[in-house]
């Protein structure tokens, strides 16, 4: 769980796919729909008190039908189906006036909360992680920025830029969607694309689990997009090697204040959109003083991904900086 927003997820609600385990005819969707009923009963407390209970059951459940079809004459149908929480709250209006509010727990089981330090079992994954990419001479970039930063596009022009120099895989994150993956697909580089739900950013053990099924090859440069999102990101190691912010000129120079531990915790700042300063307000040199005051060890590249101008540092920076 995410100790800044709380956000969460189970294990197997997170979704890791490839864009070729999505065919043309499958679809997911979700049935999100409460359901009342009312029925009056009659019973008699201890103290030989009869009243009658007007109770109103309000049960939300979800359906969570992912299921693949492949229609043919004959047609196989194969359906994930859903659980249903039937805890449920009532309220009783009592004929002598009283009433009280208490929770009906049909299992008969009790929940009991449990606070683990989930960074810590975070931290172990991202070791781990880190482990493999060194065994296997991986290159592990993990990229971070608020949504919109260009982070796809950077992507999809690196791996044409690189093609046949460094073998490139990505594992995208993202909360809904394949879009990414498939465009990182066209571009030409493996994908896995890790769907979060509600989950704000990507961990270790999403990653760990991506790699399971990408594979990277020995000596490749893999690149993990996370999640847009400027705060949360920036507390869970991924067991990156580096971690490249990426801010854009549309977005504002004060971003490396208003966010300081995504910037405090990077070691690479790429600014994005370089080519539309000219019609902006947006002061690149207060933007950088703004980023070394909060990291002052903090290097930049100043690129356009549209123009092209500026990616030569870039490629540079990827085929010649820190290797294992």
């Amino acid at each position: 769980m995410c100790d800044t927003c709380g956000c969460t997820q189970p294990d197997d609600a997170v979704t890791i796919r490839t864009p070729e385990e999505m065919h043309a005819h499958e679809h997911e969707h979700t049935h999100a729909h409460p359901h009342t009923h009312t029925h009056s009963d009659t019973h008699t407390h201890d103290q030989g008190v009869a009243h009658a209970h007007a109770h109103v059951h309000v049960h939300p459940h979800t359906h969570d039908h992912g299921h693949t079809h492949a229609h043919g004459e004959a047609q196989d149908h194969t359906h994930d189906h859903h659980t249903h929480d039937h805890g449920h709250p009532h309220e009783h209006e009592h004929r002598h006036g009283e009433s009280h509010t208490h929770t009906h727990n049909p299992s008969g089981y009790r929940s009991i909360v449990v606070e683990t330090d989930i960074l810590a079992k975070n931290n172990i994954r991202a070791e781990r992680n880190r482990g493999y990419f060194e065994a296997k001479f991986i290159r592990a970039l993990n990229l971070v920025s608020s949504p919109g930063s260009g982070k796809t596009s950077l992507l999809e022009r690196t791996i044409r830029e690189l093609a046949g120099r460094i073998p490139l895989a990505v594992i995208e994150g993202d909360q809904q969607t394949m879009n990414d993956a498939n465009r990182i697909r066209e571009a030409g580089a493996p994908v896995v694309q890790v769907n979060t739900g509600n989950g704000c950013h990507l961990d270790a053990d999403m990653v760990h689990r991506a790699m399971d099924k990408l594979q990277p090859i020995e000596g490749s440069l893999l690149m993990i997009e996370n999640v847009g999102n400027l705060v949360c990101p920036s507390l869970f190691d991924l067991g990156e090697e580096t971690r490249v912010v990426i801010m854009s000129v549309t977005e504002g120079e004060d971003k490396p204040q208003k966010y300081p531990n995504m910037f405090r915790s990077s070691q690479l700042c790429v600014i994005n959109k370089i080519d539309l300063l000219p019609y902006l307000d947006f002061d690149l040199e207060k933007a950088k003083d703004y980023a070394l005051q909060v990291n002052p060890n903090l290097h930049f590249i100043e690129l356009s991904v549209k123009t092209g101008e500026g990616f030569e540092d870039w490629i540079s920076w990827l085929t010649t900086a820190k290797k294992h």
